[in-house]
């Protein structure tokens, strides 16, 4: 497949990041549930933290400062929510946990360490931009990372019962609404406008 070369003044075309076997599923309800959840959403976050950094202090108006914000913010939450899991489950192990297979959601020993597979997932981050490309790349694939919080965000919201894990919830479906309305704005200032950009709005709201 020979990729057309970008017309003059438009964006590099962007090697997508893909995001379409991504599941953000950690399982159903139960005593070990804001545990698994809190696992997932670090390691989340953290893949938000990587694909951030490839865009500090780029000199392009907007996008640098947007990342740092995006930066900020989550490594803000990560350090919450690794408080919180050392207070609420001092006897889980160090590293991040998913549910076996067939496993009891209310059950520490049907937990297991997360694999390597999983954590990938969980943080979406599966490609690597050029110099020429990374502004797109980012730009657009913080559209489809940000969605996946947004399907963690209304799934702690159905399946949890705990206050500051509710909070939070809410908290990351008005950030992420916020920024990716951002991410498109610029986009179409680069000329860029699929309809894929659309495709988490039903989760805007809680």
């Amino acid at each position: 497949m020979v990729v057309p070369a970008p017309a003059p003044g438009s964006a590099p075309a962007a090697a997508p990041i893909e995001h379409s076997a991504h599941n953000h599923d950690v399982g159903p309800a139960g005593s070990t549930y804001d545990l698994r959840w809190l696992d997932a959403m670090v390691q989340h976050h953290t893949g938000a933290l990587r694909m951030s950094e490839f865009v500090f202090d780029i000199g392009v108006p907007g996008v640098g400062s947007l990342a740092k914000d995006i930066w900020r913010d989550q490594a803000q939450e990560i350090k919450a929510m690794g408080q919180w899991r050392k207070a609420w489950y001092p006897e889980a192990p160090v590293y991040p946990v998913a549910l076996k297979a067939g496993g009891d959601p209310n059950s520490m020993d049907s937990l297991e360490r997360m694999g390597a597979a999983q954590i990938q997932t969980m943080q979406m981050t599966g490609s690597t931009p050029t110099r020429a490309t990374r502004v797109t790349w980012f730009l657009e694939g913080m559209i489809p990372h940000h969605g996946g919080a947004l399907v963690m965000a209304h799934d702690a919201l159905k399946k949890s019962s705990n206050p500051t894990i509710q909070r939070l919830a809410r908290q990351i479906i008005v950030a992420q609404r916020r920024e990716i309305l951002e991410l498109r704005r610029m986009l179409r200032h680069d000329g860029l406008d699929k309809p894929e950009y659309d495709q988490f709005d039903a989760l805007f709201s809680f």
